[in-house]
């Protein structure tokens, strides 16, 4: 026997054991995978279902929400027609028609009986009431004085007012809009209760409550909760309620809502004579006002029983993979019995597989020849292709410099201007008009530098910056290189100044020099042109902001505006052809356009759209 045969022997020997202690953690492992998979499983069916419920609730929640509206908006054109009534006029004033006052309160009757009103009644400017659609009853508004209450103060001041409060003299809930007459001698008060909605509610079985906007109760459909507060009433506002009587004696106590832990818009309810309950907790605005109203959805069988079949189906699932990853696991089994037996076979074959082995050899260094030669030729396309790269890109840094050369002739022109301003200045002793000039000199030695960074920068294969820079800096800086040429050739330049907080996206200096070759071309088209004229316009159109250089020039040919952009193609005789290509280059690096047409009656018109960008993020990158 040979030792590999002795070898494997012993595995099969040791095979048998090792696999039963395999099997056995395996179960162990499987019941467990079950087991939290049943947990898993049973959660994910109650978020489900909490899920679902959340979006019945909203939907039926926006159906109660147009209801409550519709109710409240059937009364709020009553108090603008009813304080147009003259009778209602005349009443208000002294020494009013006895008969006249007897048929308004029993017109004021009528409309009530018929638009479903609580009560509507009329106050004089003084606060107190002269007529009253319950003008019979034991509890008349007539004679009473509501020159306290908020509605009446704010219609009087404003014209309209509504609140919400309990009656003082009828001791129920309701809502009250009033409206000022147009000679400002009362108001018209009309009062709304929700009795009949609250009865639907209850009826349809709903847990609905509307609260005001400091969370205080108004309408519900469970009566012990009304004038109770979703959140705690600071002193001085429950102070304020108790003086103006709003609620009345209510204490104001939190309702019975206690939210579930790590369960969003999930509370426990308690305090409604029956044992606490789960429920969902949704909200919507109600329109023009600042109540809100709440549903409250009961979590309780249904959310269960979709736990339970989650889990029952996640439990059976694991249990039926577990099932097939044992049936697997047999095969596997069985398989490597077999691959046993095929070793000794494989063994043979290994022997004539070498003799065939050798030609194979032959043919793969063969191949191995021919791999290394493709190698050492991709190798020499790459060297090619990186020196071709460089080649392009010494060219195009070329072109570059010579623009930069361009570019710093214009602030060196102006700074020796001002140099020789500022001698003179000096001697006439007009020193502050000289250190205005030094300032123009220093400003123009940054933008100097700040070319020559840019130059480096392109060197480095760097990229245009996008931030927040103000258009007002950039036109003034560019303004500030051209107007002395313009004023020494008598060219009427014409700038519109950007508002001070306008802010595009781009690299400043860069826009510079794209705004003063887009001036310094448009100079150079109206030179020698009778009343030579050149203006710069700022359009603000939404999110993008455009600057427009326009000139009254012998204009540009249709057919080569579009060559203009393109590098070394000039319509000057000593144009390097580069500053158009450059520009546009400029502008693309900072995400906008450059473009170009004819203007009317002639001349050219440069149009260049930059990204707008918020002013308080160009000040704090400034």
């Amino acid at each position: 026997m040979t030792e590999g045969a002795r070898s494997g022997v012993a595995r099969s020997g040791a095979g048998p054991a090792a696999s039963s202690f395999r099997r056995r953690w395996l179960w162990l492992a499987a019941l467990a995978a079950m087991i939290v998979a049943a947990w898993a499983g049973g959660r994910a069916a109650e978020r489900s279902a909490l899920a679902d419920l959340g979006r019945a609730a909203q939907s039926s929640l926006a159906l109660q929400v147009g209801a409550l509206r519709a109710e409240m908006q059937r009364q709020t054109a009553l108090p603008r027609a009813l304080a147009a009534d003259p009778e209602i006029a005349a009443i208000l004033r002294p020494e009013a028609d006895p008969a006249l006052l007897a048929r308004v309160n029993a017109r004021l009757a009528e409309i009530a009986a018929a638009t479903g009103a609580a009560v509507i009644y009329a106050v004089r400017a003084d606060g107190e009431t002269v007529a009253a659609s319950n003008a019979g009853a034991a509890r008349s508004f007539i004679g009473q004085s509501y020159a306290f209450r908020p509605y009446f103060r704010r219609a009087m001041a404003e014209g309209a007012g509504s609140q919400f409060a309990l009656g003082t003299v009828s001791g129920r809930p309701g809502f009250y809009l009033a409206r000022r007459l147009a000679d400002a001698s009362g108001v018209v008060v009309v009062k709304i209760e929700f009795d009949a909605v609250e009865a639907g509610w209850r009826e349809a079985g709903e847990s609905l409550f509307v609260a005001d906007g400091r969370g205080i109760v108004l309408v519900a459909s469970e009566p012990a909760w009304r004038f109770r507060a979703l959140r705690p009433v600071p002193p001085d506002e429950r102070a304020r309620i108790r003086e103006s009587l709003e609620f009345g004696g209510a204490p104001l106590d939190p309702l019975p809502l206690h939210p579930v832990a790590g369960e969003a818009d999930l509370v426990r309810v308690g305090g409604t004579g029956q044992p606490a309950w789960r429920a969902l907790l949704h909200d919507a605005a109600v329109p023009d006002t600042e109540w809100r109203l709440y549903a409250l959805t009961p979590v309780g069988p249904v959310v269960e029983r979709e736990r339970l079949q989650g889990a029952v189906i996640a439990l059976l699932a694991t249990g039926l993979a577990a099932l097939g990853l044992a049936m697997v696991l047999g095969r596997r089994e069985r398989t490597r019995a077999r691959l046993r037996e095929a070793a000794a076979r494989r063994e043979d074959l290994e022997a004539r597989v070498a003799e065939r082995t050798h030609a194979l050899s032959e043919a793969n260094r063969r191949l191995r020849a021919e791999a290394e030669e493709r190698a050492r030729a991709e190798a020499e396309r790459e060297r090619l292709g990186r020196e071709l790269a460089q080649a392009g890109r010494l060219a195009a840094l070329g072109q570059f410099a010579a623009s930069m050369a361009h570019e710093i002739n214009q602030p060196l022109a102006a700074i020796r201007s001002y140099a020789d301003n500022t001698a003179i200045l000096v001697r006439r002793g007009r020193v502050e008009d000289a250190a205005e000039n030094v300032g123009a000199i220093g400003r123009l030695t940054d933008r100097i530098g700040a070319l020559t960074r840019q130059l480096k920068g392109f060197a480095r294969r760097a990229s245009g910056r996008r931030e927040p820079v103000l258009l007002a800096e950039i036109v003034r800086n560019s303004l500030e290189l051209v107007e002395g040429r313009a004023t020494a050739a008598g060219i009427a330049l014409a700038a519109e100044s950007p508002p001070a907080d306008l802010a595009v996206l781009g690299d400043g200096p860069r826009l510079e020099q794209v705004l003063v070759n887009l001036l310094q071309n448009a100079l150079d088209a109206v030179a020698g042109r009778p009343e030579p004229r050149v203006a710069l316009a700022i359009l603000a159109e939404g999110t993008r902001v455009a600057v427009e250089v326009a000139d009254n020039g012998s204009g540009i040919p249709e057919a080569q505006r579009a060559q203009v952009f393109d590098a070394f193609f000039t319509t000057k005789s000593d144009g390097l052809g580069l500053g158009l290509a450059i520009a546009r280059g400029i502008v693309e690096d900072c995400g906008g356009t450059l473009t170009v047409r004819g203007n009317e009656p002639a001349g050219t018109i440069f149009r260049m759209e930059l990204a707008r960008a918020a002013a308080q993020a160009a000040e704090s990158a400034a």
